[in-house]
């Protein structure tokens, strides 16, 4: 056992990081598992898995290939993330029904950039302690960009035959449908499998892995590292996570979960996890958690026990948003619900952790004083149209301030109602929250 960057990571056999991704659900297809025992258990290995750039930010769906790279890490061997400069020019069309828009190559490589500083965050590149292997960070375009049509034909497509191109799943079901299947992304399976045969060559590679969708592009890239090399190498994929209430793992109604910060708050992705289905909870434990198997059964067990307290839910939410975004944005996303979800007067530190969650306006202390200072308020507020709504508002019931419902013969704010003589909570009916400023 050894600590590194304040964690306690234990390291054991090799070999056995093949039982524990067993035991978690997350072998779908593999290569010769026992082949592959065999040569884990003689050292470490180096291993790679692709991550294209489509967009400026990973999302929730990526987690669990991530993750996977991080266990074998921490089983003691070398992971290579890759960052696919060259293969998203062109876009994987593996079990997609049209084809991606292609981005042009400004867009391409900010997105390189942005995915790059998520990468490096789930992975140790240096400050490393004994025995630990340190991450790569590489883009494909290094040995790609400046290939010859020509030499990239010789060199890689005359060891892949059409037909086995062909038997591939993920092709055969593009070209089943009413799209077809462009040139372009057919030779996808050459670069991805040319991938494999670099990242051999120049770093020792005998490992990819990937969701169960690259299966067809991992056997690839296995058979031409065979045919140019005769040297053994191996894949593994893991399963694509699905939720059992049939909607897709990692969208809402406002669209994917992502891991930047910028495009889905720390607050929304903790609340993600704290809304999923009991079906779910003990899978994502054990797929998208570093918590170990058999402290998932004992979360398990406790979360059976008293459903009603969500025990999982939180230990899940807690594990995965410390995993993307740290402990402190954690720590944050928990007082920010109790400030918009609990039943007792927030406090300061709760109403700073609500900041960029619900709207906010700058006031003036001078805007919060006079004979109908709630009224005005409602109105900067714009959670009222008027001072003639927010009189009806009120009379109605409607409004709480700083979490306390206001009496309805009251157009008054109640005394010291800036918290810390900064923040005040407005509320209007069960979801409508404003928080003023003061300046």
């Amino acid at each position: 056992m050894r600590r590194q960057r304040g964690c306690i990571l234990v390291v054991v056999d090799g070999a056995l990081i093949l039982d524990d991704l067993t035991a978690r659900g997350l072998v779908h297809d593999s290569t010769d598992l026992d082949a592959l025992r065999v040569r884990l258990a003689e050292g470490p290995v180096t291993l790679y898995c692709g991550f294209d750039p489509t967009s400026d930010s990973l999302h929730i769906g990526h987690l669990v290939p991530l993750l996977t790279l991080r266990r074998f890490q921490d089983a003691g061997h070398r992971p290579v993330a890759l960052a696919g400069g060259a293969t998203g020019m062109v876009g994987d069309p593996s079990f997609r029904s049209d084809e991606r828009n292609l981005l042009d190559e400004e867009e391409l490589g900010a997105n390189v950039a942005a995915m790059a500083t998520q990468l490096r965050a789930f992975l140790r590149f240096d400050d490393l302690g004994p025995g630990d292997q340190a991450a790569l960070l590489l883009d494909n375009r290094e040995w790609t960009v400046g290939v010859k049509v020509l030499e990239f034909l010789r060199e890689v497509g005359k060891h892949v035959t059409v037909g086995t191109m062909l038997a591939k799943e993920s092709v055969k079901a593009r070209l089943s449908g009413d799209q077809g299947l462009s040139f372009a992304e057919f030779s996808y399976m050459l670069l991805q499998a040319n991938d494999f045969y670099e990242l051999h060559q120049r770093h020792g590679c005998e490992l990819q892995v990937g969701g169960s969708d690259q299966w067809g592009n991992i056997t690839a890239g296995i058979d031409l590292v065979r045919r140019r090399s005769a040297a053994p190498v191996h894949g593994l994929t893991v399963p694509l996570v699905t939720r059992a209430d049939g909607a897709k793992f990692g969208k809402t109604a406002e669209g994917a979960v992502w891991l930047d910060p910028a495009r889905t708050l720390p607050y929304e992705f903790h609340q993600y996890f704290l809304n999923v289905d009991d079906r779910d909870v003990e899978r994502f434990l054990l797929q998208l958690t570093l918590v170990s198997v058999a402290d998932v059964a004992g979360v398990m067990a406790a979360h059976e026990a008293a459903p009603e307290e969500r025990v999982a839910q939180n230990r899940l939410a807690d594990e995965v948003t410390t995993l993307v975004h740290g402990a402190g944005q954690t720590a944050r996303a928990r007082l920010a619900a109790v400030g918009l979800f609990g039943s007792e007067q927030p406090t300061l530190e709760v109403l700073e952790a609500i900041r960029g969650i619900v709207p906010e306006s700058t006031v003036s202390a001078a805007d919060l004083d006079g004979d109908e200072s709630l009224v005005d308020a409602l109105v900067v507020s714009g959670l009222c149209s008027s001072k003639g709504d927010a009189r009806r508002t009120i009379k109605g019931g409607g409004v709480s301030v700083n979490g306390l419902r206001q009496d309805t013969d009251v157009a008054v704010l109640p005394p010291d109602s800036a918290l810390g003589g900064r923040f005040v909570l407005l509320q209007k009916g069960r979801r409508n929250r404003h928080l003023l400023v003061l300046a």
